[in-house]
């Protein structure tokens, strides 16, 4: 092995990041104080201070990150612990409008009065029920209505006195009768001093016992004083209207003088126009319908009755509200109808129902913007009152209530900062498609991921540890037990210096970890239980990974792990279940030929190459016209596969192994089989970072100690994935005693002679050093050139030009 490839092996102590437990200084999470800490988010947790504390207009927070990272724990502690500033905070209630009943009225009060307020009003309508008629029979009321009828009745005897007389001079009489429900005044005559009706007075002329002229008479007489009885009638019943009409003045002006005293205690406890309004409305309400004989809608106790859709209890705590389901119901309120058995029979401001918009008013209202997006209308309904200022509460499903009135609430202007929790898709996807996202949360808050690895940041991490511990009250950790939780979230996120910020696996291991804890004899939670609970973790997902590594054990996916083979290596690739991530190897093979075909993608061709893959595979034409930099046309027809592969395959990851199995195939040089690969590449041979590293490490390490370790087989990764390394411990022990290594290399030339044993070599001046890999496929692509020319001397002449051109630039 050259120096330069030895240089390229990963030392043993930089495969594995080890927390340093001698930094810990602490035996147990018993032993940490609690901290408000938060996880090495700083620019994130500026920005949700920032949208907390200043409750400035649209100033409303977007909060963008992956779900796992502790976006939503840190809002809540943000929310509880740092007091943000308190805005006024009032109580909502709606009652009967009387002039529009289908628009209740809004009437808003001091917070935590609402209660008190109904309370006044219930006694107000109970005193209507149940004491007004009383107070309005009093007997000075009733003395006062008497000595009104009295005068009446005085002032029509008056005038019907002259009439009566000149009847008696005539043996007529007034006589009332009854006609229907109304009382009527006609004249009779009277025979044998009784009045007789009209038909009976005929009778009796008919039978003898009254003269013709008597009759004459009466017939004659009639119509003159039957004009005099329609006159004085007229002015009777002048008199009759004038002295009801006094007599329900006393009622309403004493009904207005006794209900305006609780009014006037209910306007003075609470002095707002609304409040007055209301009261006006139920005193003429009174007055028109139990008064004054107006129609009597229902009873008054409910008619009158408050619906209080908010109070607040306690004066100096800011509303934090978080909906979960987001729908319009839960998010606006609605108003529900009266059931009967037919369906809504009624439906009044009492059937008012307040929503988290309400519920969060002066405060502030979290939630999942996935969650409100996929509630049908809930997205437009939130925008709508940020933007408006109002809330409006609607019936949820008019279509239900058929003939019953729809109500239309009174709008109530709110103040609500809304926290919305997303991914980066739905950020992006919201400020392209609605212009008024960008106009409403203009505050971003942004959570990685990661946070950064050191001192400071595991301190950080010991306390969210410590806090879950807490939290959940589980059984505290060992430092050996906590050492190993750090290096887990080290493993998860495998990326250099890095943490990851998924607390919520996090949580799940050390939840696990307890269990397992909890059934040994240990008082604390140790290392080994987080070892195994990581690996029992891993276990109950490694289904597919299991079958896979069946199928090669049983020779039915072909994995080489020893011996050498041309245009064959093995790259690396990986599965996922759920949030685990598993590697394996997979056969990579190239053949080559002379022609005019080019390079062939076998997945390509079968639509079975994702646009990351095709990308990475057109990159290798580049790359052999920079490797090689032929003065002539490069004629060859090749192609590249995953053998048996039968689904989709995407990313660039195998485009470095790619590139070495094409060159083996290219220059008959054959591939170390005990070789595995991963690794992207440029134009220019460079091998770029992948994802899945370690998995991708540890599924090869796999395959080849099932077949039995020679102290040969390695894996190609490229440098710049070197300090992501969080390998087990079994490949790590493995590297230690010389039966496995990690190979880190930056060019294509390292990885080649890696893979093949034979230098790839370093131009000079346009040539490769003799017999080095890359001059041997530069003679080779010659050849191919050579074979396709169907005119040999054509051959020369190019040559001849190419070089002309070559001296004159």
């Amino acid at each position: 092995m050259s120096q330069e490839i030895s240089s390229t092996i990963v030392p043993v102590d930089q495969l594995r990041w080890q927390c340093p437990q001698d930094e810990l200084n602490f035996d147990s999470t018993e032993d940490i104080p609690h901290s408000k800490e938060f996880h090495g988010q700083q620019t994130a947790l500026d920005a949700l201070l920032f949208g907390i504390e200043c409750f400035a207009p649209d100033q409303n927070v977007y909060v963008r990150g992956k779900s796992g990272t502790g976006r939503k724990s840190m809002i809540r502690q943000l929310l509880e612990d740092y007091e943000p500033v308190q805005v006024n905070k009032y109580d909502r209630c709606y009652v009967h409008n009387f002039g529009r009943p289908e628009r209740p009225r809004l009437i808003t009060l001091n917070a935590g009065t609402a209660c008190k307020f109904r309370n006044q009003i219930k006694e107000f309508a109970t005193y209507i029920k149940d004491d007004l008629n009383e107070a309005l029979n009093a007997d000075y009321l009733l003395a006062r209505r008497t000595a009104i009828q009295t005068a009446a009745q005085e002032e029509i005897q008056k005038l019907k006195a002259p009439l009566e007389a000149d009847l008696k001079k005539s043996a007529m009489a007034l006589v009332s009768i009854q006609t229907g429900q109304m009382m009527q005044t006609t004249i009779f005559p009277i025979v044998d001093k009784e009045p007789v009706a009209p038909e009976q007075f005929n009778q009796l002329v008919l039978q003898g016992k009254v003269s013709e002229k008597r009759k004459k008479d009466f017939d004659e007489q009639y119509p003159e004083f039957q004009k005099r009885l329609q006159a004085i009638s007229r002015d009777i019943n002048t008199i009759l209207e004038k002295a009801t009409r006094q007599a329900v003045e006393v009622n309403e002006n004493e009904t207005r003088d006794l209900l305006a005293q609780l009014g006037d205690k209910i306007k003075n406890n609470f002095p707002f126009e609304s409040v007055n309004t209301f009261v006006n409305e139920m005193i003429d309400h009174v007055i028109n319908t139990l008064i004054s004989g107006g129609k009597r809608e229902q009873d008054p106790v409910s008619l009158y009755d408050v619906n209080v859709l908010l109070e607040h209890t306690d004066d100096n705590s800011v509303p934090i509200i978080v909906e979960n389901t987001p729908n319009l119901v839960n998010l606006l309120g609605t108003v529900e109808p009266e059931w009967g058995a037919q369906g809504p029979t009624h439906i009044d401001f009492g059937g008012i129902h307040a929503g988290s918009l309400l519920r969060a008013d002066g405060g502030y209202l979290v939630l999942e913007a996935k969650d409100v997006l996929t509630e049908p209308g809930a997205w437009r309904a939130l925008t709508r009152t940020l933007r408006t200022g109002y809330l409006e509460i609607v019936p949820s499903e008019i279509g239900w209530l058929g003939s019953v009135t729809v109500l239309k609430p009174e709008p109530i202007k709110i103040r609500v900062r809304v926290i919305l929790m997303g991914n980066h898709m739905i950020y992006y996807e919201l400020d392209r498609l609605d212009p008024d996202f960008s106009e409403l949360f203009k505050v971003l808050a942004d959570f990685d991921d990661d946070i950064s690895r050191n001192n400071k940041s595991i301190g950080q991490y010991i306390s969210v540890i410590s806090r879950i511990i807490r939290d959940e009250q589980l059984p505290h950790f060992s430092r050996q037990a906590v050492a190993a939780i750090i290096e887990h979230g080290a493993r998860i996120v495998s990326r250099a210096n890095k943490l990851t910020a998924k607390f919520v696996r996090i949580a799940d291991i050390m939840r696990e970890a307890a269990f397992l804890g909890g059934k040994s004899d240990h008082e604390l939670v140790q290392r080994e239980h987080v070892l195994d609970a990581i690996r029992r973790t891993k276990q109950r997902a490694s289904l597919p990974s299991r079958n896979f590594q069946e199928l090669v054990n049983n020779g039915t996916i072909l994995i080489q792990t020893r011996g050498e083979v041309i245009g064959q290596i093995n790259g690396l690739a990986v599965i996922h279940s759920g949030p685990i991530i598993y590697g394996f190897p997979a056969r990579i093979t190239s053949t080559i030929a002379p022609g005019r075909g080019g390079l062939i993608n076998i997945e390509g061709s079968a639509n079975l190459s994702g646009s990351i893959h095709t990308k990475g595979f057109n990159i290798l034409g580049g790359l052999l016209r920079h490797l090689l930099k032929p003065v002539h046309p490069m004629s060859f027809s090749a192609s590249i596969a995953f053998e048996q592969s039968y689904g989709g395959i995407d990313g660039d990851s195998a485009s470095g192994a790619e590139t070495v199995c094409l060159i083996s195939a290219l220059t008959n040089v054959p591939i170390k089989q005990s070789i595995a690969m991963t690794g992207a590449i440029d134009q220019h041979g460079h091998i770029e970072a992948i994802g899945g590293v370690n998995e991708k490490v540890e599924g090869f390490f796999d395959a080849c100690n099932f077949a039995g370790l020679s102290g040969k087989q390695a894996v190609i990764i490229p440098e710049s994935n070197a300090a992501d390394l969080m390998l087990r411990a079994d490949v790590v022990e493995a590297c230690r005693q010389g039966q496995f290594r990690i190979h880190a290399v930056s060019t294509i030339h390292q990885a080649l002679e890696i893979a093949t044993g034979v230098a790839a070599g370093e131009m000079v001046d346009g040539i490769y050093p003799q017999d080095t890999l890359l001059d041997i496929a530069q003679h080779r692509l010659f050849e191919y050139w050579d074979q396709t020319l169907s005119n040999p001397d054509k051959l020369l002449d190019d040559l001849s030009e190419t070089e002309n051109k070559i001296e004159d630039a």
